[in-house]
């Protein structure tokens, strides 16, 4: 799919999987090792249940969490889940972070609308700031938007039209970037303009016309 530049005023990106490296597995594969067998039934690119949610919309606290989790797998040190937990988080992405920086010098207003959650935050952020610096990635965005801190999440349309209302943008001059296809329905459902990146696929190569 070729993107039209023209009529398109700001740019909304996920986070994980487009800026930042993640492995969706990598927590099946840790909790697994730890005795849960089946953490892909809960918890999946596409689907999870609802203490998932209810932890990205911070709507229960990291202790709880933590405790659910570790229900699952009996015996288990808070430390191990802890480490389990965190295993999606692979590192920035510093070319596709680099592109972000020239899009915002043309005039592009630019944003972050993320699924998360504080215990990755803290991860993230560290990462960020240990190899590439944080308040020079969070430079180049407009605003960064935690679905924790907001109290929303994607896919809902409700999320979307949030936050082009909190920050006075007009979807139908909104791209909005997500390499999960159910988030990319739910922008347009509100109105913005969405695209899927496929596996493989960058925002540089995507947007090499802008």
């Amino acid at each position: 799919m070729k993107l039209d530049p023209s009529g398109i005023d700001a740019i909304i990106f996920d986070f994980g999987g487009v800026l930042f490296a993640i492995d969706y597995l990598a927590p099946v594969r840790e909790f697994e090792k730890l005795g849960f067998g089946n953490f892909q039934d809960i918890y999946n690119q596409s689907l999870q249940n609802k203490v998932f949610d209810e932890l990205e919309t911070g709507k229960i606290s990291n202790d709880d969490f933590l405790r659910y989790l570790n229900s699952l797998c009996p015996g288990v040190s808070p430390k191990e889940i802890l480490n389990a937990w965190n295993s999606i988080l692979i590192g920035l992405m510093h070319e596709q972070a680099d592109f972000v920086a020239t899009l915002q010098e043309k005039g592009y207003r630019t944003f972050i609308l993320s699924n998360t959650n504080a215990i990755h935050v803290d991860v993230f952020e560290k990462m960020i700031d240990d190899e590439y610096g944080l308040d020079k990635f969070t430079s180049y965005f407009e605003h960064v938007v935690y679905s924790n801190v907001l109290g929303m999440k994607k896919p809902y349309p409700e999320t979307f039209a949030e936050v082009c209302r909190k920050y006075s943008l007009s979807p139908e001059h909104t791209l909005f970037i997500d390499d999960s296809a159910q988030h990319v329905e739910g922008a347009e459902k509100a109105g913005l303009i969405g695209h899927h990146l496929e596996p493989g696929e960058t925002i540089s190569q995507l947007l090499t016309k802008f």
